[in-house]
């Protein structure tokens, strides 16, 4: 493995402006997030992302520069960084991430996640899913994940269920199936199996990113978090879309994937998702790359 390449110094106007336009561009998630939470307000679609997806609003405004980029002090003295965890000060005010405080706590979710993105991105993208997922998830019960109204009612719902090969190979959507779609999967995915399943065209995968994103932090820079939150969303809408429910009073036309062009637009918009995906995937991998480069 080649060596780190030497820090990048970020003067202090350079640093400020990142963190000012980090905090304003994931507000485009987190303020209506928040005024819906002051409301008592619950979305469908989008508190998936604060639900689900376990990072605070606070958290997720907090910029970091990544490994590997250092921030030089300003006429305050050294960035806010300097008494946020896993980073070190130096001498002359200068702080970055201590890569080996941040290792000898979190090595191990480091490489779980670069073997598990590599393992992934290695395999070919199958787009033939349709979302099924979701369906399976209402298949024959009688109550639901979401107090929302099913597009086709209670009987069509199954009967799509019923006509498609359901092959689901995430296993954190596999695991919200109901005991009657679990056996219609053609895929039985598990936690244990889950690096040798995971392949890119998936949408939770896709999403997922976003997860591994913030695990890895503050190790990831504030705009590759970013960009992974955007997709992440972006994923989410589709996935809704293609679902059984009805959320069309909530402005959301469905992709009716049990007809030949829901499907045509749900595998257009998947193979879409699955290229920006890959970009982000290498991303992620090349952090984890660095925090592991000798010194």
């Amino acid at each position: 493995m080649r060596p780190a390449p030497a820090p990048t110094l970020l003067d202090a106007a350079g640093w400020q402006d990142r963190a000012e336009a980090h905090a304003a561009r994931v507000d485009r998630w987190v303020a209506p997030h928040l005024e819906r939470r002051r409301r008592g307000e619950k979305h469908p679609v989008l508190d998936f992302l604060f639900t689900y997806y376990s990072e605070t609003p606070g958290r997720l405004r907090r910029w970091h520069p990544g490994v590997g980029v250092a921030l030089a002090p300003g006429a305050d003295g050294p960035a806010p960084h300097a008494a946020w965890r896993f980073y070190a000060t130096g001498d002359d005010g200068v702080v970055i991430l201590d890569r080996s405080a941040y290792l000898a706590e979190r090595a191990s979710t480091v490489g779980f996640v670069r073997g598990l993105l590599d393992a992934t991105a290695a395999r070919p993208a199958f787009t033939g899913c349709f979302g099924l997922h979701e369906w399976a998830m209402v298949y024959r019960a009688d109550e639901r994940r979401h107090p929302l109204p099913l597009r086709l009612g209670r009987a069509g719902t199954d009967a799509v269920v019923e006509a498609h090969p359901v092959r689901c190979s995430h296993y954190d959507a596999f695991r919200f199936f109901t005991p009657e779609a679990v056996g219609r999967n053609r895929l039985q995915p598990t936690r244990e199996t889950q690096v040798q399943l995971e392949q890119p065209g998936c949408l939770h995968a896709t999403m997922d990113l976003y997860k591994w994103a913030y695990k890895l932090g503050p190790a990831v820079p504030g705009e590759l978090l970013a960009d992974c939150l955007d997709l992440a969303a972006d994923v989410r809408e589709l996935d809704m879309r293609a679902s059984p429910y009805d959320l069309r009073d909530r402005g959301y036309e469905p992709v009716a994937i049990e007809t030949p062009e829901g499907k045509a637009a749900y595998v257009a918009a998947q193979r879409g998702f699955t290229e920006r995906g890959a970009a982000l995937r290498s991303r992620l991998v090349a952090v984890c790359d660095q925090l592991f480069a000798p010194a």
